[in-house]
């Protein structure tokens, strides 16, 4: 459905993004995977004819969106990271003013109003204003603004950042029901990588303006199928011992987040008695130690050396 080729950007000096190669077929999902400034939004811009490239190309449906951007932009709905709304109109007049945006017709613009907030879960709030709205009920509008013309490749640029976990859960429900009931092919980004566990068909690892990594969710975490994950949770994580760790020379990777240490050693490694050892040594009170196989993370962190929320 969608195919880039050799695509570049360039800023002055700054590589943005570098050679990058992606296709997606129809009714897919695939997700789009990078820390902070990888080039993914730059790309998306470009794949969405709204910047052109350096170099390389873009096709949709075999025909070139830089030399013909019409045929894509009439299929394609965008979700933008940043909230594109006028906050001092109401849902429905939003909807109304995007509707017109697209030359939708207005005798079928009223009931795709209605079709679309019911699909966002907003049909009790479609007359109140934008601006008294949650940070999730706008992110569900921004959502809703994209679906209005009934495109048939969507892409969503990290459409639940910031938002509760009820109206995270409703948006990627209503990703997943849009690509089932609808047929509707789906780009997306996030930094959730739980998110791109539970709907993506396919991904794209990027970096420093590159694609590093691709396949299925197995393809890319069996980049790691000679590693085991360790999952440590402690009473308080001491310094020293996580630097004893650190320095063990089978630990290939470790990171911290609250009380719990994740490590990724070999499989041939038995490595269970190591930590205890290490936990009595410096006084390290442990509450559980884990086995299992690498995730979707720990193949991004070994890829990249760098968590998706930095």
């Amino acid at each position: 459905m969608l195919e880039v080729t050799d695509l570049k950007k360039q800023y002055k000096q700054t590589k943005a993004v570098d050679g990058v190669n992606l296709f997606i077929e129809q009714g897919e999902i695939v997700g789009l995977l990078g820390p902070n400034g990888a080039g993914k939004s730059t790309t998306i811009s470009m794949m969405s004819s709204l910047i052109p490239p350096s170099e390389g190309d873009v096709r949709f449906l075999n025909e070139s969106v830089i030399k013909q951007p019409q045929k894509l932009r009439e299929k394609l709905g965008v979700v933008p990271q940043e909230i594109a709304l006028y906050l001092n109109l109401t849902a429905r007049e939003n909807l109304q003013f995007f509707g017109k945006i697209y030359k939708m017709d207005k005798k079928q613009l009223g009931a795709k109003i209605d079709q679309v907030l019911e699909i966002i879960g907003l049909v009790d709030k479609q007359n109140d204003l934008v601006k008294t709205f949650s940070g999730g009920m706008k992110r569900r509008l921004n959502i809703g603004v994209a679906l209005l013309h009934d495109p048939s490749l969507v892409f969503m640029d990290e459409p639940t950042v910031g938002i509760d976990p009820q109206s995270r859960n409703y948006i990627l429900d209503t990703v997943k029901r849009l690509n089932r009931e609808k047929n509707m092919t789906i780009l997306y980004t996030s930094h959730y990588m739980e998110e791109v566990e539970y709907l993506c068909d396919r991904i794209y690892i990027m970096d420093q303006g590159h694609i590093i990594a691709s396949g299925s969710k197995d393809d890319i975490k069996n980049i790691l199928s000679a590693e085991q994950t360790f999952q440590i949770e402690t009473a308080v994580v001491k310094e020293e011992f996580t630097n004893l760790l650190k320095e063990h020379p089978s630990v290939r990777q470790l990171t911290v987040q609250e009380k719990t240490v994740t490590l990724l050693v070999p499989k041939e490694v038995v490595f269970f008695q190591t930590i205890i050892e290490l936990a009595e040594q410096t006084n390290t009170e442990l509450k559980s130690v884990q086995v299992q196989k690498p995730s979707l993370e720990d193949v991004f962190l070994h890829l990249t050396g760098r968590a998706l929320r930095d």
